[in-house]
């Protein structure tokens, strides 16, 4: 597959260590690319929910591109989020072309630009902080409990479904909670003097300009890796929200170099042996 050229790529919500990561989608999306920018905009990894019990190697395998990434001179900025928030801690720290931030302001052709993972305008992240991890693991179970389901469907050859989305689409106060997400980062977006506002955490991927008091602002959510699989990219002034499709993928996975002679995608990987290969420099 021959690679892309993208000058700006932004992906969220991937939640690295979660049975629901399409972590083999984001895998073949990440090799097919060449960006210059790389901006990982908060819950890469999710340490809320991370346990000795389940790391995939595919998981690993997005860790070492994102570090190959690095090693290749191209800006990786980790922007932290809600579930990876115990790296807060150490905001602002760089390493060659990785830069570990809370926030970024980017100049992108004469515009400016306000990156930033969007969990501080979550009430409920704010105030009930215990709340918000409970229903973290609900939506995971209940990620894990839709794949099994869409299995089945595809098995009778009927198309996949979404719980999650069924029941956003169902409740008005999950949809309210998603205009009034968008609608205040725009407003003070547009009181700070930027072009752009990109955001992740609602996993609710989004293209568009929104006109307040004050002036207009696009605003921007690179979605998730966990439903909507999808990210941002932006190429000759115009951003675009990239959604994958399997069919644009198809291409021989040991051809992509994701797969090595005998390598289980899905097999699980000892913590003792991820600490070892880290050692050696292979992780």
């Amino acid at each position: 597959m021959e690679k892309r050229n993208v000058e700006i790529v932004v992906i969220s919500d991937v939640h690295l260590g979660t049975y629901g990561c399409h972590a083999k989608e984001l895998l073949k999306y990440l090799k097919s690319i060449r960006p210059k920018t790389l901006i990982l905009n908060g819950d890469i990894i999710d340490i809320w929910q991370f346990s000795k019990r389940y790391w995939p190697e595919t998981h690993m395998k997005i860790l070492r591109k994102l570090m190959k990434f690095v090693v290749e001179g191209v800006d990786v900025y980790y922007l932290t989020g809600n579930h990876d928030e115990l790296l807060r801690k150490f905001a602002d720290m760089s390493l060659g072309s990785f830069y570990l931030q809370n926030k970024l302001i980017l100049e992108i052709d004469g515009k400016k630009a306000w990156f930033f993972h969007g969990d501080i305008f979550d009430v409920t992240m704010q105030h009930s902080k215990w709340l918000a991890k409970l229903g973290a693991i609900g939506y995971d179970s209940l990620i894990l409990l839709n794949s099994m389901v869409n299995w089945g469907l595809n098995l009778l050859g009927r198309e996949k479904m979404s719980f999650s989305k069924k029941i956003k689409a169902k409740f008005k106060d999950a949809v309210k909670f998603i205009n009034s997400f968008e609608d205040t980062a725009a407003e003070l977006a547009i009181e700070n003097g930027y072009h752009y506002v990109v955001c992740g955490h609602i996993h609710q991927p989004e293209k568009r300009n929104i006109l307040a008091e004050g002036g207009e602002v696009m605003y921007l959510n690179s979605g998730d890796w966990v439903e909507n699989l999808t990210a941002l990219e932006y190429n000759h002034g115009q951003w675009e929200v990239f959604k994958y499709e399997a069919k644009n993928f198809e291409k021989d996975e040991v051809e992509l170099g994701e797969l090595s002679d005998g390598e289980d995608l899905h097999g699980k990987l000892d913590v003792n042996i991820l600490l070892q290969k880290i050692k050696l420099g292979i992780g």
